[in-house]
């Protein structure tokens, strides 16, 4: 186990929920989208629904992501090799990236020079050549920067990044932008800006900067939310500007030429009042006048976007995105020219509380939406014919959209389980596919709370799959998994293989659970009961309640599920509820035989940082251990049962030994109470052959400890001191002949490094043990956010000498990533 060895690291899988702001998601020429995943800028392939990597800069959250090209501008990018990305977050810095499509490998290009002084709410952007744009920063302070922007056309050259004009607009927040070229004169632009008034300002200027305001838009009657030019039609002389508004109305406003400055004159006639403004920029005269209003959405329309033209000429048609839950297709009518919404999408949904924005693919024959519940939804158009279309739902990857608290493997490692400050528990799995590929995707959505869940611990042992989690309420609540996840579990990569034979499923009765009306408790579906749906009205008094829960029609899914089925039926049924701590659940683990589970709360004081511990099954209370007198933050079974480890706020650990008798009845008792760091201790973990163990704190440090023979405690070693505070551990064993392992350390800054351990006892010294550095993982693969957790998969005895070795981790910046490593 000398540094000989060579690690290599191989991402398989991150999850992750999309931050739920608007302007937060683009859709790239690339054929890839980007978005923000708390401090995180995400990309993810529609093709593969796969997040295929995320990259790390950004110390805020990230609120709006926007690709150079766009899908707007995909017709002029055919062979590109580069592809550039800004995104912008809540402290006003803007980072720009670039994606070299040879290798997909990114790059850190610049941070923008001059970056604003509160959040930037929306970037937007003209590609004036393949190797040039302009591009307009807005930010809640009603701060306008434009900026020009030219890339290099050899490969070593750097980009310029220029800022032409900084515009003071207005003292409220700028939400929405949109950058056109004149008609007819190029060189010269107009910016259109939207905010917390019902204007629409319009600013026009040169490459050369200096914008000044030529006009302002009147006509909706709440916030401007969205606005987008469109391209050039096929005759040249005019183009549209689309805009939308919490007045639930979108606008379309045509700009036309009217002519030059000298010869144009204006008649004061009444059909000037309806023609709208005329303003001159250069040599020209030009005229906005209201095309078309659109009424159909009973709600915000967050968004509104041209389809992407394939070839030179703008088409006919606008995409719709509101918080009703649904997206709109407008186009004009063929012969009378009116303008109609032609296809709506998303209305059958009950679960995303409505969409934060909609995009177009390059091709048009997709559109993605953002929801509030940090999911996406993506339509594609597989009809072959142009007379109708058909709009079918596809694939998207999925995550947590708040910090992920605490993950756990499935007993044979069948799948992963997290838990998170959005509310929810989540299953993640691989699936099977036709290219033998290892695709992930969310499996299930066990639970879905009304409260913050803290700690997860699945319950090993046989029989069917249970877990327990704990959140920030008094109540630790157990979970069994009903029969559909377990039909489903089957078209899985792990499939049939895993720990709870087809045979032994017939006893299992209950088939899915129904969300209860305060998101507290979920109650069974059981097989055999009648198929009419109850009406779930609450008192039956049958009043109309405005929003009602759908009744859960739990099926054995063959492929992965969509946002919907996962909101509502893949739920388990609560088996138990176990009552006794006084104060919000912090931390939950179970011993390796399936018989005990132990808890810990939020604790100030000694009487409230006990450790309960429960049987499994009967779930009885058997054991208050007392030692600590702050929160216990982590606790963890020794291999063989014998020993419980639990580390605390108090800067102490504490091992007690656990002792079973005849007759099933558990006793316990404090062995040792050490004190070990000088600040919180965050984790612990066991070495799975031997009694040695792992503690990682705030102190910066991780320290290796033994039990001797004569139960005494002895630190074997530090690990160098790391270089921020280290939040998880996780011990593993390689050679459990040679008592080698490996310990895996994730860190505040979102860092994970490897370390290999080997253990040596001899009877005169006792235990003594060396580590070396095995791996720093590169920032490109690690967390952007603290490492909440981190866990191996679990191998099987008989596997003695492992190379390849599975571990999870989640963290603070929303994300649960899996990765392989190849000793």
């Amino acid at each position: 186990m000398s540094g000989k060895t060579e690690v290599s690291a191989k991402r398989v899988f991150i999850g992750a929920g999309c931050n739920r702001v608007v302007n937060n998601v683009s859709w790239g020429a690339s054929g890839l989208l980007s978005f923000g995943a708390q401090n995180a800028v995400s990309i993810f392939s529609p093709k593969t629904a796969q997040i295929l990597t995320t990259l790390p800069g950004h110390k805020a959250s990230v609120n709006c992501t926007h690709w150079l090209p766009s899908s707007k501008f995909a017709f002029k990018a055919k062979h590109l090799d580069r592809h550039y990305l800004l995104s912008g977050d809540t402290d006003g810095i803007i980072i720009l990236w670039e994606l070299s499509t040879v290798n997909n490998n990114w790059r850190h290009v610049l941070q923008l020079p001059e970056s604003h002084k509160k959040g930037v709410t929306c970037i937007t952007a003209y590609m004036v050549s393949e190797t040039d744009a302009m591009f307009a920063s807005a930010s809640s302070d009603g701060a306008v920067n434009i900026w020009d922007v030219s890339f290099p056309s050899q490969p070593n050259d750097e980009c310029k990044v220029l800022c032409l004009d900084t515009l003071s607009v207005d003292s409220k927040a700028i939400v929405t932008l949109s950058l056109a070229e004149l008609p007819q004169s190029p060189g010269r632009f107009v910016l259109a800006m939207g905010g917390l008034d019902n204007k629409i300002k319009l600013y026009c200027g040169e490459r050369t900067g200096q914008f000044t305001s030529v006009c302002e838009l009147k006509g909706h009657t709440d916030w401007i939310r969205s606005l987008d030019f469109s391209l050039p039609f096929e005759t040249t002389s005019s183009i549209m500007l689309v805009s939308s508004s919490q007045d639930k109305v979108i606008r379309i406003w045509k700009l036309v030429l009217v002519g030059d400055v000298g010869s144009w004159q204006r008649e004061i006639t009444l059909a000037s009042y309806i023609e709208g403004p005329v303003f001159v920029s250069g040599k020209f005269t030009y005229q906005i006048s209201v095309e078309s209003v659109l009424i159909g959405h009973e709600d915000w329309v967050y968004s509104v976007e041209w389809e992407p033209p394939v070839t030179d000429h703008q088409p006919l048609s606008i995409l719709s995105a509101s918080m009703d839950k649904t997206m709109m297709i407008w186009r004009p009518e063929k012969k009378t020219g009116v303008w109609v919404n032609v296809v709506c999408v998303g209305e059958l949904s009950h679960c995303a509380l409505g969409f934060y924005g909609g995009h177009w693919s390059p091709d048009g024959v997709s559109v993605l939406a953002h929801g509030y519940g940090g999911s996406f939804h993506l339509w594609r158009n597989v009809s072959n014919s142009n007379e109708f279309e058909n709009w079918q739902m596809q694939k998207v990857p999925s995550g947590h959209f708040a910090a992920v608290t605490d993950i756990t493997w499935a007993r044979t490692g069948e799948y992963l389980l997290s838990v998170s400050h959005d509310q929810t528990t989540r299953v993640f799995s691989s699936w099977k596919s036709d290219e033998g590929s290892e695709h992930w995707h969310e499996l299930a959505r066990p639970q879905v709370h009304g409260h913050d869940i803290n700690c997860v611990a699945m319950v090993q042992g046989k029989g069917n799959h249970r877990f327990v989690s704990g959140a920030e309420e008094k109540v630790v609540r157990v979970f069994e998994a009903p029969l559909s996840f377990l039909k489903t579990l089957n078209h899985t990569c792990a499939g049939g293989k895993g720990s709870f034979p087809e045979d032994l499923q017939a006893d299992v009765q209950v088939l899915g659970a129904n969300m209860s009306a305060l998101g507290l408790s979920q109650k069974p579906i059981y097989l055999h009961t009648s198929n009419e749906p109850m009406e779930r009205s609450g008192g039956g008094e049958g009043l109309d309640t405005f929003e009602t829960v759908p009744e859960a029609a739990p099926t054995e899914l063959k492929e992965p599920p969509i946002e919907d089925q996962l909101a509502f039926h893949t739920l388990w049924p609560e088996s138990h509820k176990l009552y006794g701590h006084g104060n919000e659940l912090f931390s939950l683990c179970c011993d390796h035989n399936g018989t005990l589970v132990a808890s810990s709360c939020k604790a100030q004081s000694a009487a409230m940082a006990e450790i309960w511990l429960w049987e499994v099954g009967t779930w009885k209370a058997v054991g208050r251990l007392q030692s600590h007198s702050l929160t216990v933050t982590h606790l963890e079974f020794s291999y063989d049962d014998t020993l419980l480890l639990s580390v605390s706020r108090d800067r102490h650990f504490s091992v007690f030994s656990i002792q079973r008798t005849d007759n099933g009845e558990v006793s316990h008792k404090l062995m040792a109470k050490v004190e070990a760091h000088k600040r919180i201790i965050w984790a612990c973990s066991w070495n799975p052959s031997g009694h040695q163990f792992a503690t990682s704190s705030r102190d910066k440090t991780v320290k290796i400890w033994s039990i001797e023979k004569d139960a005494h405690i002895k630190q074997v070693l530090a690990l160098p001191q790391f270089g921020s505070s280290v939040t998880a551990v996780a011990w593993t064993g390689q050679d459990h002949e040679d008592k080698s392992g490996c310990i895996a350390v994730g860190m505040e800054s979102g860092l994970i490094e490897l370390w290999n351990i080997k253990i040596e006892e001899t009877e005169e010294e006792g235990t003594t043990a060396t580590v070396a550095l095995a791996l720093r993982m590169e920032p490109f693969m690690c967390h952007v956010s603290a490492v909440n957790r981190l866990a191996w998969r679990p191998t099987e005895k008989s596997e003695t000498n492992q190379s390849l070795l599975r571990l999870t981790s989640c963290g603070d910046d929303h994300c649960v990533r899996v990765f392989d490593f190849k000793f």
